[in-house]
């Protein structure tokens, strides 16, 4: 934005801000807040819903002021009986054509819509006329989408095309019939959309939602022959509580374990185990590819949304990923395995749920790269942080008060062992660079032969957009690049292919901000939705909080995964090792398309 500022009037309070500011911008300076809907302070301003309008002094119509920029000298009026009058308006039109089912929605409480229903004053429905009635569409093992909850505002079709480069979500048909969805109205799974969810995250309505796993997590519990076990993913610690009125910020991990024992769940582990599985096997892998075992750059393969992304887009760099599964599906295989072997358990009887920040694991869960010779998921159920938060208030859990339980019935607030032993290098997996970072310490150590190596590398942390950086390793130096979110992604693979930049790993994360910024996380408070950068800067904190206060922070010094290796897999790259931990993936193209 420009530096040259401009001097303007809104309501009678004078400010001063630089040139191309929108006045709802303006206006937040000073401490105003007009009402929007279709805006969203990411996207473009595409003007669309009107609730946003306001008087300007000499222009004789209403002025949309979240895509109309201030001029030097402007006089704005953003509150008078005609523009309260006239957004009521609005917005009872569009309540018109909404379902009237508020009390059963998902997204009651954290509707948008509702929301602005209540603080415009629509306290009846004054337009009556025919309703659209669109099929709910869940044919998705992700993503649900519910067209009779859809509004037009276009967020998801603006984050899907100008964040994520996705470009399946547009709108179909004209006026009345206009409908959201990827074209010829195909299916999510068949289409080129990546599962990522971010479309959901942005929604204001409860039109797109991710599938609800719920239901089957209640009936394993229920059921005595199951041995019911969990697991939780790094970035859940660090924005649960936000769910129970906490600030962002708060990271609240025993609490977060008590919780879950208190849901009954036999054993309750921790995905960091996997993610610290994930690096010892990754560092093997590209210290291989780095001697000429293979191609580089090498791609990370932990985001599933990323894995999705690449099969659809970028088949040509398959070869690059690693092939090490996810550090949800590790831990999940090794629950089945290993945990099962020890414990004298069926593995058919073990039932694996998985709680992640992230809608994509949904669909990771059912890949059939990710299932047991006899076609059974190694993951059964994954649920969202939204989808615990519901479950915790449903069992009248008071998440504040855990630390009073009953030590008696429930003796411990830490993980289970030996799949809830970690490090801080897993934990900061949830961080965009975090698992760059975790790679290059055990890589460090490697590469120098010894423990003094460097085990900070805060040069990849809190990374905007993308970066690309050398990493000077002894006499090596590392040529490496860090993506947020998958338009940066797209760039950085694209210089990489123009030969702008040769370089020997790349960190890809589907979601802006890592896992902290993943669209299964719960809905940001009101107050934050205008701030998220800063929002997925405390999450992430949180967890490197986590990093520097704990013993061992590099992930092949964890024990347990040292037992791992002694008595189960040998050694990292071993063929049990690869048979177990590792995957493929396939060039994908869109199903169900004329």
């Amino acid at each position: 934005m420009s530096t040259e500022l401009v001097r303007l009037k809104i309501d009678e309070h004078h400010v001063q801000v630089p040139v191309g500011t929108t006045i709802v911008r303006a206006a937040e300076r000073v401490g105003i807040r007009v009402p929007t809907l279709c805006y969203h302070p990411y996207l473009s301003l595409p003007g669309a819903c009107r609730v946003c309008i306001v008087d300007v002094k000499d222009i004789g119509h209403h002025m949309a002021a979240c895509s109309s920029e201030v001029w030097e000298g402007m006089e704005v009026v953003t509150n008078t009986p005609v523009l309260r009058q006239a957004r009521r308006d609005i917005l009872e039109l569009i309540l018109d054509n909404h379902p009237r089912d508020c009390q059963t929605c998902e997204r009651d409480g954290h509707c948008e819509l509702q929301n602005l229903a209540y603080s415009l004053g629509v306290r009846e429905r004054l337009f009556e006329g025919e309703r659209k009635d669109i099929p709910r569409d869940d044919r998705s093992r992700a993503v649900i989408r519910e067209p009779n909850k859809c509004i037009l505002c276009g967020r998801c079709v603006r984050i899907c095309s100008e964040v994520q480069h996705v470009h399946n979500l547009s709108q179909h048909g004209r006026g009345f019939k206009t409908i959201v969805t990827p074209a010829h109205g195909a299916a999510m799974d068949d289409s080129v959309c990546i599962q990522c969810g971010q479309c959901i995250a942005v929604c204001p309505t409860a039109s797109l939602l991710e599938r609800n796993h719920t239901e089957d997590v209640w009936q394993a519990l229920a059921d005595p022959e199951l041995h019911v076990v969990v697991q939780t993913a790094p970035a859940v610690r660090a924005a649960i509580s936000e769910g129970f009125g906490s600030p962002p910020g708060r990271a609240t991990t025993g609490r977060m374990v008590a919780a879950l024992r208190m849901l009954s769940f036999d054993a309750v582990f921790d995905t960091i185990f996997g993610a610290d599985l994930t690096i010892v096997e990754e560092a093997h892998e590209f210290l291989q590819r780095l001697a000429g075992g293979g191609p580089l750059p090498m791609l990370t393969s932990c985001s599933p949304g990323w894995i999705n992304y690449l099969e659809k887009f970028y088949p040509q760099l398959i070869p690059n990923a690693s092939t090490c599964r996810s550090p949800m599906t590790m831990t999940s295989v090794l629950s089945k395995t290993y945990y099962a072997e020890q414990r004298g358990l069926d593995p058919a009887k073990v039932y694996m749920v998985a709680i992640m920040p992230c809608v994509a694991k949904k669909y990771e869960a059912r890949r059939p790269e990710h299932c047991d010779a006899s076609g059974r998921p190694y993951t059964d159920a994954v649920l969202t942080v939204r989808e615990l938060l519901w479950m915790l208030k449903a069992s009248g859990i008071d998440f504040w008060t855990l630390e009073n339980v009953d030590v008696s019935i429930y003796p411990s607030e830490e993980f289970d062992a030996p799949l809830g032993i970690t490090t801080g290098a897993g934990t900061i997996f949830g961080a965009t660079g975090g698992v760059m970072e975790a790679t290059l310490r055990t890589a460090a150590v490697k590469l120098l032969g010894d423990d003094s190596a460097p085990l900070e590398f805060r040069e990849v942390r809190r990374v905007p957009g993308l970066r690309e950086l050398d990493v000077q390793l002894g006499d090596r130096t590392l040529h490496v690049g860090v993506a947020n979110g998958m338009g940066n992604a797209a760039e950085l693979l694209d210089r990489a292919a123009r030969g702008e930049r040769e370089f020997h790993i790349l960190e890809m994360m589907a979601c802006p901000g890592g896992c902290v910024g993943g669209a299964g996380q719960p809905y940001p408070p009101s107050a934050m939705r205008e701030h998220l950068d800063y929002l997925l800067q405390l999450r992430a904190q949180a967890l490197y909080k986590i990093d520097g206060g704990t013993a061992l922070r590099r992930s092949h010094e964890n024990p347990a995964i040292q037992q791992l290796y002694r008595d189960y897999l040998g050694e990292p790259g071993s063929p049990r090792a690869h048979e177990l931990l590792h995957t493929r993936y396939v060039a994908k193209m869109p199903r169900g398309i004329p």
